[in-house]
């Protein structure tokens, strides 16, 4: 299958190539819907095995991100942009800010944020040569670190799923099993561990757990153990596409609800869990407060409101929930509906002609 063809399948607007011989710059940027408005999404720096699997990673990124924007109810679109590049090796301000320039030619179509392999001051050096990009420092009037406001989220609907399962969201003796205590993994874990929760964590860089053990107690076990331990909620926290079938019949959980990026290996995954009673949070929308922080930047960034915001993804869940119930439909194809629903609406409604927008 062409590009053009892969773009008609997976309703893509626009991918744009970007290169810059001098910066070394091979990147891509998939925009995939801005029918709620301007496309936002991460910028990901990744040594790609091949140029084929960056454009799969910025096209399916850039669904996702439309998926969670309408879902979250922002005013935004989805996109997505990657970087053929060792961020540990390669990352210059040479190739950010040819990289800040691609994005400036977008003319505000394409907004960009943190992601794998990118940090808030990658977001500062790419700010000199466009201002179309979000996650700035605190220290001017920028959102920061999105791992916080990220981790926040997936708390708040880790709450939620505990209220569907038991009628209480309260955590305090709840055992929660953390797959990955990276950035936003060992946030959660602190939030879980302030409400009394046991933890069981996992994660193949010692460093991280060594780290994880300085500041909390938690029960650690081989990254392969970790399906199958006892406990109330499973929280996949690194990468996308770990719940597999084999996975799925190995785990004791009766939550999944975590903030790793497209969990399910494919869509019967999320069948199976509905099949075996397993309560799935949808990734994409429990996984929205990074973006729901990051959002709050374009009409000036306030805390309070953000805070407010990422709170309701509680609702959000639990209205999702009640959609699957309802219609005894597994709770990834209820999110879909939900994001889709909100996407032809505002689409129909801004069907008239209105002089100011042309």
């Amino acid at each position: 299958m062409n590009l053009l063809d892969t773009m008609t399948c997976l309703d893509v607007e626009q991918v744009l190539f970007c290169h810059d011989e001098i910066a070394g710059l091979r990147g891509i940027v998939a925009i995939h819907d801005t029918t709620l408005g301007p496309a936002m999404g991460g910028l990901r720096i990744q040594p790609y095995e091949s140029e084929d699997a960056a454009l799969q990673d910025a096209l399916r990124l850039s669904q996702a991100m439309t998926m969670k924007a309408a879902a979250a109810g922002l005013n935004l679109g989805g996109g997505c942009a990657v970087l053929i590049c060792d961020a540990h090796r390669g990352k210059s301000e040479a190739l950010l800010r040819a990289f800040g320039r691609q994005v400036e030619g977008l003319g505000g179509r394409f907004f960009i944020a943190e992601d794998v392999g990118t940090t808030v001051d990658d977001m500062e050096v790419i700010a000199q040569e466009t201002r179309f990009v979000v996650g700035l420092n605190k220290r001017r009037g920028g959102s920061g670190d999105p791992a916080q406001k990220a981790a926040m989220g997936v708390f708040r609907g880790i709450q939620a799923c505990l209220q569907e399962v038991y009628g209480d969201s309260a955590l305090r003796n709840r055992r929660v099993a953390i797959q990955g205590v990276g950035a936003v993994g060992l946030e959660l874990a602190r939030l879980l561990g302030e409400e009394g929760a046991a933890l069981i964590v996992a994660d193949p860089d010692s460093r991280r757990i060594e780290k994880l053990r300085t500041h909390l107690q938690a029960e650690v076990v081989a990254p392969d153990k970790i399906f199958a331990v006892e406990c109330d909620v499973f929280a996949p926290c690194a990468l996308g596409g770990i719940l597999t079938p084999a996975a799925i019949d190995s785990l004791k959980a009766k939550i999944v609800a975590g903030a790793a990026n497209n969990q399910l290996e494919s869509d019967q995954a999320g069948d199976r869990l509905h099949a075996r009673g397993i309560i799935y949070a949808p990734d994409f929308v429990i996984n929205a407060g990074g973006l729901i922080n990051a959002a709050e930047e374009l009409g000036g960034y306030d805390e309070t409101t953000a805070n407010h915001k990422i709170n309701n993804l509680f609702h959000t869940i639990q209205t999702i929930l009640r959609l699957s119930r309802q219609k005894g439909i597994p709770t990834h194809v209820a999110a879909n509906e939900l994001a889709l629903e909100r996407i032809r609406t505002i689409r129909d409604i801004r069907r008239n002609f209105l002089p100011a927008e042309h």
